[in-house]
Parts: structure tokens; C-alpha cells; sequence
């Protein structure tokens, strides 16, 4: 699968949080829909509830609640679909009634669990999920607990079809644009040739592999296979092959959101992360808005699309609980941080890596004691002022 060389490629924790955020309100009542998005019963949750028996959620008496979000095409889906394409910690602040969203690039280079050696960050839930190890969540939430310093208590993943079937549930976001947004060369970019991609471009994507040549006594690169290009069929190019939005007041459905949220190639990785946290606070306002809450028809769409493609560690008694929680902190302030390859955004693209490693991002200063402490003290730090509709 060919990457983008040049960025961070997030998505659709957008709906996740949601899922915690706002969704529990009608979720935790409805038994069948959460035993399929959480591991938990609804016979532990009744347990739960009797006076007396602690229902603490993990992190709640620390004073702060971090939760590892998800974004990913989906598994059994073409085109990497256990790849962790969004990657964000949302963490509750219960003391101090804030909140946080941390954005972690696809391309940070990490140690992999599940394989044993050193990959970029997306690839650890793919590896934990291979030949049904189904470890995916547990070692992303290590090494994003160990990247950001901070407990990882809960997880969560979503995929492509529930992001768009709960924008529409809810009947869209609205989103104002200072100027038209457009992207024209992602959705048309090559792909290793497959029933989908069908139409050769005559150009080749090669595997590599780093060896050690005794005569010269230096570590050489040669080439062990190539894989033919393909595009695919205009008609069938996602988001129409050039996604364009006007500027001004908008109303987006499902399939536009879905498009200006993976939007990266024009702009950048980066770009895409700050839209994406935009857009999660969309969701998150509109769904528990009044009207919203009291659409009952609204309300069965969004737990249908949260039932089928949403998937959780925590609890069913551990989302009744968070949504009380939320309710009670009221209108949480959000604090947003999305880490890049700039000074202040921590993290650095070296030049010197053999090239089968391709486009990789790591810490500035050869370790996480940066991104550690400003994870620690993001509730005091200035806000990152460039989240905002461009």
C-alpha cells in the first residue's frame, strides 16, 4: 500500500468521542446495541448500579480520564483497513472541568509489539489484530501510553461507514469556511493494481530490502519485487476524484464530512488532524444538542450506526457512567493539540533513514520528554490557535 510521503493521515475518532461524549445518552439504554459495541454486559452494568458497590471509572479519582481513539476504513476492507488512521487521546479533566484532544500522526516511528520491531504507528493495531490475536486496542494503548506519559485507561475505534451513517443521523453539521476548500489529486492517486484499482498507469511500486554486502562492507538496498499502478475508474473515484467545498456557512452530510475530513494531499496531514478536531466538536454539539436529543428517529440512526461500527473496552456500566460524568461537568472547555514536524509541534522528519523506512516522523530530542510534559500540562499550555476552519 503506497502512504502519502508527506504527512499524517487522521481520521474519524470524530465519531468515538462522540460515542462517550454524547452517545450514551440513548446508548446505555438499549441493551442489544451495546453489547455489540462494548465487552461488557448489561447484567454487570445492573450490578453496577446497586448502592454501595464501587463504579469508580479507572482514572476517575486521579482527577483525569484518557481515552485512545481510533479512526480506520474497517476491518476485511481494501486498502489497509485495519491501518489506525486516526490516532487521538481525548482526556477528561474532571477537576478542573476541561477537556483535551491530542493528535498523534500515522507516521510517528514507534516499537511495534505485535511484530517485534520498529514501524510507523498506524501499523500496531493491524499487528495486533493479525491471525485473530484481536490485541490491536491493547498494544495501541501502550505505546500511545508511552509516547504521551499518560494512563490509557479506555479505547475506542471507528470506521468509515459509521462516521457517515452518524453525520447523516443527525442531519449534518454545519461548518463555515473562510475560503473554498478543494482537493484534487488524493482521491485520484495510483494504487498497487487490484479489483478496484484496474486501469494501468505504466508506473511500478517497489519492494526493497536493506542487506549486508560482505565485498564491501556496507549495508546496500536492493530491489526484491515490483508491484504495477493502477487508477481506478473515474466513475468510481472516491469523493468524486476532485472533493471541492464553496467558502461560507454549509451544511455537510455524511459523505462530504467524510471527504473534507480525509482530505490531506493538497494541504497536508497535519492540516487534515486540526480539520478533523473541528469537526469532532461539530458532532459532539449537535448531537447533544435539544433538538437532537428529543428526535427520537435521529436518535435510533445514530445508535444504529454506533452499534455497527463502533467497538469499545469500556463497560457498558462504564458508559452510563461517563455520560453521567459528562453531565454533571457541563459545558467543558477543549484544549487541542496537534503534534507535527515543527518545533512546537515536537516531532521531526530525518533525513538519514535507509529508504524502504520511507516518510517517518520522530521526537525532537531523540525522546518523549517533550510530548510527555506538554500532555501533562495541556490544560495550562496557550491554545493551538490555527484549529479552525481555513
Amino acid at each position: 500500500m503506497k502512504f502519502y510521503q508527506k504527512r499524517w493521515f487522521k481520521i474519524f475518532a470524530v465519531v468515538a468521542v462522540v460515542l462517550f461524549l454524547g452517545g450514551g445518552i440513548f446508548a446505555w439504554k438499549t441493551g442489544g446495541i451495546l453489547n455489540k459495541i462494548s465487552k461488557g454486559g448489561l447484567l454487570q452494568s445492573l450490578v453496577k448500579n446497586i448502592p454501595g458497590v464501587n463504579n469508580d471509572l479507572k482514572g476517575e479519582k486521579d482527577g483525569r480520564i484518557n481515552v485512545l481513539l481510533l479512526g480506520m476504513r474497517g476491518e476485511g476492507v481494501v486498502g489497509g483497513g485495519t491501518l489506525a488512521d486516526t490516532i487521538m487521546v481525548a482526556s477528561i479533566n474532571i477537576k478542573d472541568n476541561k477537556a483535551s484532544l491530542i493528535s498523534i500522526p500515522r507516521d510517528l516511528y514507534v516499537d511495534n509489539p505485535g511484530w517485534g520491531n520498529k514501524t510507523k504507528v498506524n501499523a500496531v493495531y493491524a499487528a495486533g489484530e493479525e491471525n485473530g490475536k484481536k490485541q490491536g486496542m491493547e498494544d495501541m494503548k501502550k505505546v500511545i501510553g508511552e509516547v504521551t506519559g499518560l494512563p490509557i485507561q479506555y479505547g475506542a475505534s471507528i470506521n468509515f461507514a459509521g462516521f457517515k451513517q452518524l453525520i447523516d443521523a443527525i442531519g449534518g453539521i454545519e461548518i463555515t469556511l473562510d475560503q473554498p476548500f478543494e482537493e484534487a489529486m488524493q482521491f485520484k492517486e495510483p494504487h498497487v493494481c487490484d479489483s478496484f484499482f484496474t486501469i494501468p498507469t505504466g508506473k511500478y511500486e517497489d519492494k526493497t530490502v536493506k542487506y549486508f554486502s560482505k565485498t564491501t562492507q556496507t549495508y546496500k538496498t536492493r530491489i526484491v519485487a515490483s508491484y504495477p499502478l493502477c487508477a481506478a475508474p473515474e466513475n468510481t473515484l472516491e469523493c468524486g476524484g476532485n472533493f471541492k467545498l464553496p467558502a461560507g456557512k454549509q451544511m455537510l452530510n455524511g459523505d462530504q464530512a467524510l471527504c473534507y475530513a480525509r482530505s490531506r494531499v493538497t494541504s497536508s496531514d497535519f492540516e487534515r488532524a486540526k480539520r478533523q478536531q473541528i469537526i469532532i466538536q461539530l458532532v459532539k454539539d449537535k448531537m447533544l444538542s435539544i433538538g437532537t436529543l428529543a428526535d427520537f428517529s435521529k436518535g435510533s440512526a445514530m445508535l444504529k450506526a454506533l452499534g455497527d461500527n463502533v467497538r469499545t473496552d469500556m463497560q457498558v456500566w462504564e458508559m452510563q457512567k461517563f455520560y453521567e460524568l459528562y453531565k454533571k461537568l457541563g459545558n467543558l472547555q477543549i484544549y487541542q493539540r496537534v503534534l507535527e514536524n515543527s518545533e512546537e509541534g515536537l516531532l521531526y522528519n530525518p533525513t538519514d533513514m535507509p529508504k524502504e523506512v520511507g516518510y517517518i516522523l520522530l521526537p525532537i530530542g531523540g525522546n518523549y520528554d517533550r510530548i510527555r510534559q506538554m500532555a501533562k500540562d495541556i490544560f495550562i499550555l496557550p491554545a493551538q490557535s490555527d484549529i479552525k476552519p481555513k
